[in-house]
């Protein structure tokens, strides 16, 4: 049922107009559409949408166009928008559409054909033209942005100046928005199924008769598998991520190359079946013969590795390397499988390392372990491994190995920190996705080693009043192959976050750029000062971090 109602009476229009929606649009009954809204065909409009035409009126939506969850859609009594058929309208969206979660679009507003509209943006009083992206978080009010145009995440645009120099959009940003369109038209179609019994009866019924085939040949028979090539536990393993819904996936890789983390795939496994995969598994071993294999389940959901476990070595036998271990689960009958993983070669720990980390512990420091995938490493999201032993070196090494060896393909550093003044001393990168440690960014922060100063300091910087974690950020920043910038305000217009560009910083050192910083911050004292990292490839923002304040 569509939750749509006709316009309240009001002091400036009686008329009760109702919605006119196209058979073949959906409409998700938690959401609302209220008064003189055209909805035209193949329209789709998600749950907890609010389209309100009892103020500003009428709206329009054109063929295609989809509104995703949370979207507010409604507009001022005065002024018009014209529409593409000439006509005046308080809000006019076009074909193809794309307004994205918690988008409001407030009239008077007119957005053109094949828009993107991103998640939690606004555009008021405003008129888009065809064929403009704008990103996530983005403002924008009074002003008519030419068609083809790209707003950045974060973009405040209330000028009609700013709006005439934003660039055009490219290549990679029309395919992302016409992917996005096209995920919703799917959704429709899926959504207009389900509601329909004559579609969605033949796909329960199929959905039934495979669960129950499951049930039958699958699980009862699943206890009687059995593998010469894999021991029980590993048996076990495999049955447990197949129960949980997970995919089974393998990878080897020569002795060579074991040390770097350069693993490769064996041959896909699409089956779900115990003894299809198990047959998938020991293939592997055999062509692999002589190499190491692991084996992994995968969260489709998640898009995440699950429980990565070496089941084959080039000898057959366990190495003599430090151990590690995955975590242990619990298998349907109670007991705790036995992850097969035994050992890391020591090898993995450059002589450098083991030098650092005697120096961190002889002054009294302690250690920690991070790891950042490589999405996450241009935006500085780091996370801990689990808690070091400080008692000792062999100790401290175990562990890293561990940590490196549970995050292959994963940027892994390593941290020291004074106890007493509770900050950090060194950050030192020792591992890379390719396995490949760059001179950059090796010993980042260095260790004063006066025993009665025992205060962190940076080498060959000038801090210009910058703090150590602004420092840390922008060197972040840098290695992630990010553009600096920096913006200011005064007191006055920080509360409505109009931020002015400090100008372009044109150097690329990180010396250079935090003398210019310092340049900014005397040149804009008494007002807010910050800054800004920017994805030149995404053409976003994806940090913005005030360093000074009045």
């Amino acid at each position: 049922m569509v939750s749509s109602t006709a316009a309240p009476p009001t002091p400036w229009s009686r008329n009760l107009a109702e919605p006119q929606i196209h058979q073949t649009a959906y409409i998700h009954h938690f959401s609302n559409i209220i008064g003189d809204v055209v909805v035209s065909p193949n329209v789709i409009i998600s749950p907890g949408t609010s389209i309100r035409a009892d103020e500003g009126t009428p709206f329009y939506i054109g063929e295609n166009t989809n509104i995703q969850d949370g979207v507010v859609i409604h507009g001022l009594e005065q002024d018009r928008v014209i529409g593409d058929d000439k006509r005046d309208y308080s809000v006019w969206i076009g074909n193809n559409v794309c307004i994205t979660h918690m988008a409001l679009i407030h009239g008077p507003a007119y957005v053109g054909n094949d828009c993107f509209i991103g998640f939690r943006s606004t555009v008021f009083n405003a008129k888009i033209g065809a064929g403009c992206i704008i990103m996530m978080h983005a403002l924008i009010e009074n002003v008519e942005i030419p068609p083809g145009k790209y707003v950045p995440s974060g973009a405040i645009i209330t000028t009609q100046q700013q709006a005439n120099r934003l660039p055009d959009v490219q290549a990679d940003d029309k395919q992302f928005a016409h992917h996005v369109v096209g995920i919703n038209q799917a959704l429709r179609a899926g959504y207009l199924c389900a509601q329909d019994n004559q579609c969605i009866a033949p796909i329960r019924d199929e959905m039934n008769k495979s669960h129950k085939s499951t049930n039958l040949n699958g699980f009862e028979r699943s206890n009687q598998v059995s593998s010469s090539k894999l021991d029980t536990a590993v048996v076990d393993r495999v049955r447990y991520l197949l129960q949980q819904g997970y995919k089974i996936a393998t990878e080897h890789v020569d002795e060579r190359r074991f040390r770097t983390g350069s693993w490769s795939s064996c041959t896909p496994i699409e089956a779900r079946s115990l003894e299809q995969v198990i047959v998938s598994v020991e293939n592997c071993l055999i062509d692999h013969s002589g190499e190491y294999v692991r084996l992994f389940g995968i969260n489709t959901k998640e898009r995440c590795r699950i429980l990565e476990t070496i089941i084959q070595r080039p000898n057959g036998t366990v190495h003599e390397l430090s151990t590690f271990k995955l975590p242990m689960p619990r298998l349907p009958n109670g007991e705790i499988a036995n992850n097969g993983n035994t050992s890391v070669s020591s090898g993995l720990i450059g002589k450098e390392t083991i030098e650092t980390v005697n120096q961190l512990l002889a002054g009294g420091f302690m250690i920690g372990v991070e790891h950042v995938d490589e999405r996450r490493f241009r935006t500085g999201s780091w996370q801990s491994c689990q808690s070091c032993d400080n008692s000792s070196a062999n100790r401290v090494i175990e562990f890293l190995e561990e940590c490196m060896v549970n995050h292959q393909g994963e940027y892994v550093r390593l941290i020291g920190i004074d106890p007493k003044i509770k900050r950090r001393v060194l950050e030192t990168i020792i591992q890379r996705p390719n396995g490949v440690i760059a001179a950059s960014e090796k010993n980042q922060l260095s260790i004063d080693q006066d025993p009665h100063n025992r205060v962190s300091k940076y080498t060959s910087v000038n801090t210009n009043n910058l703090g150590s974690e602004v420092i840390d950020k922008i060197r972040q920043l840098l290695a992630g192959g990010l553009k600096i910038s920096a913006e200011h305000v005064d007191k006055r217009r920080f509360r409505t976050g109009v931020w002015s560009s400090c100008g372009q910083i044109t150097s690329h050192s990180e010396e250079g750029i935090i003398n210019a910083l310092g340049h900014l911050m005397t040149e804009y004292q008494g007002e807010y000062l910050r800054v800004v990292g920017i994805d030149t490839k995404a053409k976003c923002r994806v940090i913005e971090r005030i360093i000074q304040r009045p």
